[in-house]
């Protein structure tokens, strides 16, 4: 019973680092000017029709949600960190969409088994420390018959990259935990479906990022904007010479994947999933 206890109030822990850690710098912006193509290329391949009951796992700021609802659907978009659903709203609004946003831990998620049509997460539960755990739920709450759809930075991509250099600048997940890059591993997330689903479809496919002028530019927006890299910076805000390394590291992380002139071009790799829950 004290290892129960203790487990649940470590997992608070975490998930409360989780949440604080997406509400800092600036998500909305990432979302909105890096990345918006990707919610409807997820609605997309995961065939949302008129009138189907949809759930954006991990939503962020609707990035899928608001293209599910612009498709006829029913959604709802659920995330850890609520401090999202602000600019979340305001896109659903500028769209003309309703979309009913609530709180929700992606490892637990507060719905009935089998209650929606489609499942749906772009780069977001990923992000969920125990993949295990969040990829049933994913299939819990669908129902015999209904879609999963995921898209996942992967690996060897350039977000893989980003992670695996600013790790030495962070502390060591917890016991569990997995890395979050794991998700775009196709054999990664077979097993983590495993037998509950069929006609699984997987595609490496590419987002092209234009925004950025230099990668010196890429680290300044980066260190200012991005969650997971406000917390490597504070964790070495007091040793100048590892927050300069981090900077190195992380402009020599846009260098490796740019293949612009004069400007910055960069071909972000993701796993684009779909599958029919049995």
């Amino acid at each position: 019973m004290t290892e129960t206890i203790t487990d649940a109030a470590a997992d608070r822990a975490l998930k409360a680092k989780h949440r604080t850690m997406w509400g800092l710098g600036d998500y909305p912006d990432v979302a909105a000017r890096l990345i918006p193509e990707l919610g409807p290329v997820l609605v997309t391949a995961a065939g949302i029709r008129p009138g189907e009951r949809v759930l954006d796992v991990a939503a962020g700021t609707g990035n899928v949600a608001v293209p599910a609802a612009l498709a006829g659907a029913d959604v709802v978009a659920s995330d850890l960190t609520p401090e999202l659903f602000t600019a979340g709203r305001a896109f659903a609004e500028r769209q003309g969409v309703a979309v009913r946003w609530e709180e929700a831990d992606a490892e637990a998620l507060p719905y009935a088994d089998d209650s929606f049509d489609a499942v749906l997460s772009c780069v977001g539960v990923m992000f969920a420390p125990h993949h295990q755990q969040a990829a049933d739920e994913l299939v819990r709450v669908t129902r015999p018959g209904g879609r999963i759809g995921l898209i996942s930075w992967t690996p060897e991509g350039f977000v893989g990259d980003l992670f695996r250099t600013m790790k030495p600048y962070v502390p060591p997940p917890p016991p569990g935990a997995q890395p979050p890059p794991l998700w775009g591993d196709e054999t990664h997330v077979r097993a983590l479906l495993g037998d509950r689903v069929t006609d699984v479809e997987v595609r490496k496919q590419t987002v092209t990022v234009t925004a950025f002028d230099s990668p010196d530019t890429f680290r300044s927006y980066w260190r200012e904007t991005y969650g997971p890299t406000i917390v490597a910076y504070r964790n070495n805000a007091d040793d100048p010479e590892r927050t300069a390394a981090l900077d190195t590291d992380i402009a020599a992380v846009a260098e490796r994947h740019d293949r612009g002139s004069g400007t910055t071009v960069m071909d972000w790799e993701y796993l684009l999933l779909t599958a029919r829950v049995v």
